[in-house]
This record gives structure tokens, sequence and C-alpha cells, in this order.
């Protein structure tokens, strides 16, 4: 056979090659892990939560439902510190992981009622698309994550979220309301406006306009997921929402049960420069020998460990040299015996939340859309 023939055959079979190709890639696309167990999905939801309202629930939703609604959300109130931005991507993550569709509710309404950023909606909204900019940054997988604003949820559909309002208020009494206010940051006894009083029953509201399967929230909204399922008892409504309560991180100074935004050395932040991140943890509580109410300690089983899967400290041999603690547990016994100097614990937890957050600090240092929302929020005045 002739090179011209072998050429011409070779042409007329090309367009039926390129689309084998094309058949084959989309097939490998679509091409998914073997799916996990039941138990392994249980495990891996459950794992998020310092609390599970109810385990049986959740083991049921599970059967029957490959792809429960799970119900997160966010008030935008000023920069992200640490336990917004990594817990929530590894908790994200993790639901997804397990099949969770994942809507993530930014509270830009809630913000304005509770008086965040002065209550001025626009400066809300930059900072919730400033939080947005993080998580994508972050690695945060949104394939089965889906952002949604409030008020463009509740304005859309008024007729549908408004009467559920009313009819939540309808069914508690004002005590029962006010012990939610920490939903808030409030405490039942502070001096609340008439639309702070309207938060909890609105948030309350969401569980089911969003048609949530799981709340997946911080302790700290504990309260107003519990008035959730007392409404489903309220309307003789079967399946209640299942409630993962996570760990709530505390700030770096003695007795801080949470971080506080508006004390920027009680907490790190996802942007913050390597030196604010040294800094910080150079001053954090770190009693020697001391493990309950220590926020180093917690830094590193919440976030370092999750993260690497190990904790690596660098010491002199007059110190005992060089360890890789493969367990929290084994960290915590080195430390509570003294093994393990408070210093030598800081330097390798900053040198390790460091690691985490360049990519943070690279993006909005190299994204002009990026680097221009961090200028705005961090120009703006933060309100309680």
């Amino acid at each position: 056979m002739s090179i011209v023939r072998m050429l011409l055959n070779a042409l007329e079979k090309m367009p039926k090659f390129l689309q084998y190709l094309k058949d084959l890639l989309s097939r490998k696309s679509k091409l998914t892990m073997p799916p996990l167990s039941l138990e392994d999905r249980f495990n891996i939801l459950r794992s998020i939560a310092e609390e599970c309202i109810q385990d049986e629930e959740l083991r049921n939703l599970l059967e029957k439902n490959p792809h429960p609604i799970c119900y997160d959300g966010f008030e935008p109130s000023g920069r992200m510190h640490i336990a917004q931005g990594v817990m929530k991507t590894i908790n994200v993550n993790k639901m997804t992981s397990a099949g969770c569709k994942v809507k993530i509710l930014i509270a830009d309404v809630f913000a304005q009622l509770n008086n965040k950023m002065g209550g001025d909606p626009e400066k809300i909204r930059v900072v919730g698309e400033y939080m947005i900019e993080i998580w994508k940054a972050f690695g945060m997988n949104l394939e089965n994550v889906e952002f949604l604003w409030a008020s463009d949820e509740m304005y859309s559909r008024p007729r549908e979220y408004f009467p559920l309002v009313f009819d939540i208020a309808t069914k508690n009494n004002l005590p029962r309301k006010m012990r939610c206010s920490q939903v808030m940051g409030r405490n039942d006894t502070d001096d609340l406006s008439a639309a702070q009083m309207l938060y909890p029953l609105m948030q309350c509201a969401d569980v089911f306009f969003l048609k949530a399967d799981i709340c997946q929230l911080g302790m700290d909204q504990r309260k107003v997921n519990v008035l959730a399922r007392e409404y489903c008892d309220d309307i003789k409504r079967k399946n209640k929402p299942v409630i993962l309560s996570h760990h709530m991180l505390p700030g770096l100074k003695e007795g801080q049960e949470k971080m506080s935004k508006s004390d920027p050395s009680s907490a790190v932040f996802m942007e913050d420069e390597e030196d604010d991140v040294n800094e910080k943890i150079k001053k954090a509580y770190c009693r020697p020998r001391t493990v309950e109410g220590n926020p180093c300690l917690e830094y590193i089983k919440y976030i370092v460990f999750p993260w690497f899967n190990e904790f690596n400290v660098e010491r002199t041999e007059q110190n005992g040299g060089a360890k890789v603690f493969a367990t929290y547990e084994e960290l915590v016994a080195d430390y509570a015996k003294g093994d393990l100097h408070p210093a030598d614990l800081k330097t390798a937890l900053s040198e390790a939340l460091n690691k985490i957050l360049q990519p943070v600090r690279d993006h909005f240092e190299n994204d002009k859309n990026a680097k221009a929302l961090l200028k705005k929020v961090k120009g703006y005045e933060l309100t309680k």
C-alpha cells in the first residue's frame, strides 16, 4: 500500500478515533469511587459534631437518603477568624464526602437585624463576598455546595417565608424566644431591639425554608436548632432535622470561651501575616502542664491535626529533640507531664498555622478583586 493511501485511511478513521476518546473520557469523568457504607458516612458526619441530636435519627436519615440537605450559615460581621475559615472548610468537605448537599446561608438580613457593620446592607454584602472568596481560595470543595443570600431567598418567596416565621412566632412565648438570644452573640438579659427579637424566629424558619435534613452549626446555635425540633412537635411533623453542633474554639486569652472579632489579639484571622500569627500565638495563654482551658492545645486538636494528621515539634536536643506526634492524645500526655515546653509547642503551632494560611495570603495578594475586598473589610468599623 502506498504511503498516500495509508495517510488517507488514517485520516478517514481519525474522526471515529477522536469520538472514541471523547466517549472514553466522558465515561471516565462519570466514574465515582465505590460508595461509602452507611457506617462510614455516619462516622464521617458524627466526627464533625461535639453533640448530635440524635444519633439514631442520623443513621435512619442516611439509610433512606443518599444525599441529605445540610444547612450551614454565617453572619457577615467582619474579618474571618480561623475557626470560620479552617474548621468550616474541614466540616463542609466532610459533609460533601459523605454525600450531603450543603446549603450555606449568607445571613445578610440577620447581620442587618443584629446591627453588624452598623446595619449597612452594602457593607454587609461586601463582607459576605470576602468570606466566600476565602473559602474558595482555601480549598472548600464546592461541587455540592450552594451559597444562598438570605435576602435573595426570602424576598423571592415571601409568601412562603414570612407565614412560616409568623407561625413559629405564634407557637412560642417570649421567654422561650429570649433563651435563643445566644445565636446572635447576645444574652437573654441584653436590651434587645424589636428587630433582634425576630432573629431567632427567622433562623428557625430557615431550617424549614431551605428544606434542611441536617443543621450543622456551632454549639452556640444549638438552642435555636432545638427550637426547630420543638416546632416539629407543634405541627406534628414526624421527620425532625438532625442537629450536628460543632465545637467552638476559644479565644487566645485566658478564660475566653469564644473568639472575639472586636479584640483582634484574641483570634487568628485567615489573612493574618506570618508575623501577626507568630505574635498572637506567642502571647496566647498556655500554662505549663495545663491541658484544660488551653487555647493553644485546642487549636492543635481542631485545626492542625485534622489538616496534617500529625503535629511536628522541632526542639533542641536539650529539650528532648524533634518529635512528630501522631495523635492528639500522645501530645497531651507529653504536655501534661512537662515533657513538652509551652515555648516549643507555640513555635510549632505558629509554623503549622502559617503553612495552612499561606494559600489565602497568596490569593489576597495576587488577585485584584480579592485584594480590593480585603481592603474594604479592614477599613470597616466593627459594631456589636
